[in-house]
């Protein structure tokens, strides 16, 4: 069943998501393909099988997942997802939404929802796509800074571009549910 869930996801991904055109990227770099996995996420069905397939993988980590982080905006619909799904399954996982920049005002947090964990909490932090791994690793820091440890980094698409090295160089474990390849 999962393999037929992944298979379904990689087609709206392709057909939701998937664009040949001339980019520039957040990390500066010019493409020539862009990927928003955020228009397939935001579907009732995309979310369904996002939270199902990232929440299997994770199952499997060592050690086991307390909180799932998201970088903001890419991020939120797979943590949001994630969690529904773990509540679902009867073992919750709550999410945590990581900011691109520190609100002036209010709490003035960088991590939304910390108070629905506990410090030393083991974290996936997870991302829509990677191209050079910089906003993953930002994430990964304010993860650390807030006292929680990184136990993997997810990725639903990694464009094969550099990230996946630069992230596991830092000595994290990145997975990652599709790639370049399973586009162009």
């Amino acid at each position: 069943m999962a393999n037929s869930e992944k298979e379904r996801l990689l087609d709206l991904l392709k057909t939701l998501s998937f664009q040949r055109k001339d980019v520039i990227l957040a990390s500066g770099k010019k493409s020539n393909f862009y990927i928003d996995c955020k228009q397939t996420a935001l579907t009732a069905e995309g979310h369904y099988l996002v939270g199902r397939l990232i929440f299997d993988e994770l199952k499997k980590i060592d050690g086991g997942i307390e909180a799932v982080a998201g970088v903001t905006l890419g991020g939120d619909p797979l943590v949001s997802a994630v969690s529904l799904t773990s509540h679902v399954a009867g073992k919750p996982i709550p999410a945590l939404i990581i900011r691109k920049e520190l609100k002036g005002h209010g709490t003035e947090a960088w991590i939304e929802g910390l108070k629905n964990v506990k410090k030393g909490a083991r974290v996936a932090v997870l991302e829509d796509v990677v191209t050079t791994g910089g906003s993953t690793l930002r994430a990964c820091a304010r993860v650390k800074e807030a006292g929680l440890e990184v136990a993997c980094v997810f990725i639903l698409v990694d464009r094969q571009e550099g990230g996946r090295e630069a992230v596991e160089g830092a000595g994290y474990k990145l997975i990652s549910l599709f790639s370049k390849s399973d586009f162009i």
